[in-house]
C-alpha cells in the first residue's frame, strides 16, 4: 500500500512538473532570445500564459508566485505585475472526496466528533479548504483540510521554481537568488505541517492578548493532525468585499492601525513576523476590529536582525552612512561598496519614508500607482551597475512583508501618523528583553524548531 501511494505521489509529482516546465521554459527562452539575438517578444502576453498556466493549479505555485512578486526584480517586471494579480482561488474537493479525508485525517466514527459538518466547502485556498462544523458543545470551528498529494506538488512546484529562477538569473544577476530559493523552500515545506501551523496560531493568540481590535483563532488539537487544522470559527466578512463598499475614512484608518499592530508588535515585541500579508487572510468584524488568518508563513528572527531594522530606520532618518552600513552587515549583507550601499539605501528611504515623518499621510503619496515598481527598477539598474548583491536569507520575507503590507494600507487609503505608531513599539527596545520573551513564547506555544 506504501510503495502504492509513493507511485502515485511520484507520478503526480512528475505530471505536474510536465504541465508547467514546457510553458515557463518556453516563455523564459523567448525573453532568453529577446535579450540575447534581439529578436522581439511579447512579454506582456507570455506573462498572461504563465500566470494561466499557474493559476489553473491547485498548489503552492500560486503562492510561490504572488510571493515573487513582491520580491524586486526575482521575475521580469512584466511577470511579476501579472503573476501579482492571482488568487488562491482553487476549486474545491467535492463531498465524497472530503469524507474520504476526513475519515484519513480523524478515523471511521470522525463524523461523531461533530455535532454538524457541512461538506461543502466555506473557502478554498491553495493549500487547502475550510469547512464550518459545530462541535457536539455548541462550538463553532473551522477545518482547514489539506488537498491530497501535497508534498509531491510542493516539490515538483520547487524544482520548477529553481529553474525558472536559474534561467532568469542568467539573464539578469543582479540579484543572486540562492537564499530566496532556499528560504522560500523551507517555509513552503513548513506550510504543509499543520500540526506547526497550530502551535504557530497559539504563538500569535499569546503576543496579541492584549490588542483588543485584533482577532485570533484557536486551535482544537484533539481535532487537528499534520494535514487538518481544526480552530474556532471568526465571524467577520473579507476585508476586500468591505472595500468595494467604500468604507469612511475613520472605518479605513481603524482597520489599518489594527493590521500594523497585528504584524509589527510581534516583529518588535517578539521577533516574529507573518510572512503572507494579502488581503485574503483578513476579515473585518462589525465593531471595526480584525480577523488574522492563515498562521503557515511564519519566520522568527534573532534579537540581532530587528535590532538591524531599527538601526537601518535611524539611519535613514538621520541619513547616516555609518549606521546604515552597520545595518546592512548585521543582517548578513557582504561586500558592501560605497556605490552599492548608495542603491540599498535608495530602496531603504522607499521604504521607511513614511516612519520618519511626523505626521498624518498615506503610506504612499506619489498617485503613481507605478511609484514602487520605478524605485525598484532603479534599485536594480544600481545593483546591476555595481555587480549585484546577495540578500541574506532573514531579509527575504522581512522585505516581502513590508511591501505586501504597505500595499494593503495603500488600498486602504489609510491616513495615519506611521512615525508614532512604529515608534511607540521601538522606544523601549530591549535585545535581551526580546530574546528572553521570545523563547518563553515559543516554549509555551509549543512552536517547533524551523526546518
Amino acid at each position: 500500500m506504501a510503495e502504492s501511494e509513493d507511485k502515485s505521489s511520484l507520478f503526480g509529482e512528475l505530471r505536474r512538473f510536465a504541465r508547467t516546465s514546457g510553458a515557463v521554459g518556453g516563455i523564459a527562452a523567448r525573453v532568453v532570445g529577446e535579450r540575447a539575438f534581439g529578436i522581439k517578444t511579447n512579454r506582456a502576453g507570455h506573462a498572461e500564459d504563465l500566470k494561466t498556466i499557474l493559476g489553473g493549479l491547485k498548489g503552492p505555485m500560486m503562492k510561490v508566485a504572488q510571493f515573487l512578486s513582491t520580491v524586486p526584480d526575482a521575475l521580469p517586471a512584466e511577470y511579476a505585475a501579472e503573476l501579482a494579480q492571482l488568487q488562491a482561488n482553487a476549486p474545491a474537493m467535492g463531498a465524497a472526496f472530503v469524507r474520504r479525508r476526513m475519515q484519513g485525517e480523524l478515523g471511521p466514527d470522525w463524523r461523531s466528533r461533530f455535532a454538524e459538518f457541512d461538506v461543502e466547502a466555506a473557502a478554498a485556498a491553495s493549500l487547502g479548504q475550510v469547512h464550518r462544523a459545530t462541535l457536539p458543545d455548541g462550538t463553532l470551528v473551522a477545518c482547514k483540510l489539506q488537498y491530497p498529494d501535497m508534498t509531491s506538488t510542493v516539490e515538483a512546484d520547487l524544482r520548477q521554481l529553481k529553474l525558472a529562477m536559474a534561467i532568469y538569473h542568467r539573464m539578469d544577476n543582479a540579484i543572486q537568488h540562492d537564499d530566496i530559493y532556499a528560504e522560500l523552500v523551507e517555509r513552503l515545506r513548513e506550510e504543509l505541517d499543520y500540526v506547526r501551523e497550530a502551535a504557530q496560531m497559539r504563538l500569535y493568540g499569546l503576543m496579541l492578548a492584549d490588542r483588543p481590535e485584533v482577532h485570533v483563532p484557536v486551535p482544537v488539537e484533539a481535532l487537528s493532525t499534520r494535514r487538518l487544522l481544526t480552530m474556532t470559527w471568526l465571524e467577520g466578512r473579507p476585508l476586500m468585499r468591505r472595500l468595494e463598499e467604500a468604507p469612511p475614512q475613520d472605518e479605513r484608518n481603524a482597520i489599518a492601525r489594527a493590521l500594523f499592530h497585528a504584524w509589527y508588535v510581534p516583529f518588535y515585541r517578539f521577533g516574529v513576523i507573518h510572512g503572507d500579508p494579502h488581503l485574503g487572510n483578513y476579515q473585518v468584524c462589525p465593531d471595526g476590529s480584525l480577523n488574522l488568518l492563515d498562521f503557515g508563513a511564519i519566520r522568527v528572527f534573532g534579537a540581532k536582525f530587528v535590532r538591524g531594522v531599527i538601526d537601518l530606520y535611524e539611519a535613514v532618518r538621520d541619513d547616516n552612512e555609518e549606521q546604515a552600513h552597520h545595518a546592512y552587515s548585521t543582517w548578513g549583507f557582504t561586500g558592501l561598496t560605497r556605490e552599492k550601499m548608495a542603491v540599498l539605501n535608495d530602496w531603504a528611504r522607499f521604504l521607511y519614508e513614511p516612519l520618519t515623518q511626523d505626521r498624518v499621510r498615506r503610506i504612499q503619496e506619489d498617485d503613481d500607482p507605478q511609484f514602487g515598481r520605478a524605485v525598484a527598477e532603479r534599485v536594480h539598474a544600481g545593483l546591476k551597475r555595481t555587480g549585484g548583491v546577495r540578500p541574506p536569507r532573514e531579509f527575504v520575507l522581512m522585505d516581502r512583508s513590508a511591501i505586501g503590507l504597505g500595499s494593503v494600507f495603500l488600498r486602504l487609503g489609510a491616513e495615519l501618523n506611521w512615525h508614532r505608531l512604529f515608534n511607540e513599539l521601538i522606544a523601549d527596545f530591549d535585545a535581551d528583553t526580546l530574546a528572553a520573551r521570545q523563547a518563553a513564547a515559543l516554549a509555551e506555544a509549543r512552536v517547533p524548531p524551523t526546518l
